[in-house]
């Protein structure tokens, strides 16, 4: 190979090593900026800083041990999501709140946060119909048989925070028809109707990207990611009751449970 072939194939090889090194300096800044950011938004969603002030970057860079540029990166991640701001001669605040959500008691949604606020609620449907295969069958009730459907927004402290579909059998929902739905979850009501305890419910919880409805429905951007819970609540006889379908604005709740290992 003449002399300056080997030149060029030696620099082109040099340059290529030398892209590969930066994209993974970036790479592992990223990861260190998203882990940072991990750590720091349990901080923010526990009140961890009084008066809901972070420390100087420069402090925060020497307690977690991260370059400045990693700091910045990792609050970034945390000021897209709504949780921080920067202020100009003030610095970066906690300006966004997650509400926790149990997920090892059986409550209603006014009952787990009832020391955060007031949960009202806009009922949009509530009304016989029939019931599709999937809800008849875990429901216990014939195929094609009306059940009522309830949906709801629900708010806390006037902010949109879920949208709740419920099917519950007609011979219990027809009197829940009568009830104060905008005020009580139906839980309570459920319970006031059957004059007999809730006892468990089967939950499924996953992340789904909101359709344009429940988008304007929960005032969130369309395609932005919300938590679905889908969960099947049976009395303490065991009777199915209420299949529910909620869709919580993620940015809004945060979900939480003790988890035991038994093998």
């Amino acid at each position: 190979m003449p002399a300056a072939d080997r030149i060029r194939d030696h620099a082109a090889q040099g340059a290529a090593t030398t892209v590969a090194a930066h994209r993974a300096r970036r790479r592992l800044r990223a990861d260190r900026a998203r882990q940072l950011a991990d750590l720091l938004r349990r901080q923010l969603l526990t009140g961890a800083f009084p008066g809901g002030a972070l420390p100087h970057e420069d402090t925060l860079a020497a307690d977690y041990r991260a370059s400045r540029n990693t700091v910045r990166q990792a609050l970034d991640l945390l000021r897209a999501e709504g949780l921080v701001d920067r202020l100009p001669g003030v610095g970066t605040v906690v300006v966004g709140q997650k509400y926790p959500h149990g997920l090892d008691r059986l409550m209603g949604l006014a009952e787990t946060l009832r020391e955060h606020g007031r949960v009202t609620n806009e009922v949009r449907t509530a009304g016989p119909a029939p019931a599709p295969a999937p809800v008849a069958e875990r429901l216990g009730v014939p195929a094609g048989a009306d059940v009522l459907c309830i949906e709801r927004l629900r708010r806390l402290n006037g902010l949109p925070l879920s949208l709740d579909l419920s099917y519950v059998p007609l011979d219990i929902g027809t009197a829940l028809l009568d009830a104060d739905l905008e005020n009580n979850d139906v839980f309570r009501l459920l319970e006031a109707v059957t004059g007999r305890p809730l006892g468990h419910a089967e939950i499924t919880l996953e992340a789904v990207n909101a359709d344009a409805h429940s988008a304007a429905v929960l005032q969130a951007p369309r395609g932005a990611a919300v938590l679905m819970l889908e969960r099947l609540t049976h009395l303490a006889d065991g009777r199915p009751v209420d299949l529910e379908f909620i869709r919580f604005r993620g940015d809004r709740i945060t979900m939480s449970g003790l988890l035991r290992r038994s093998l």
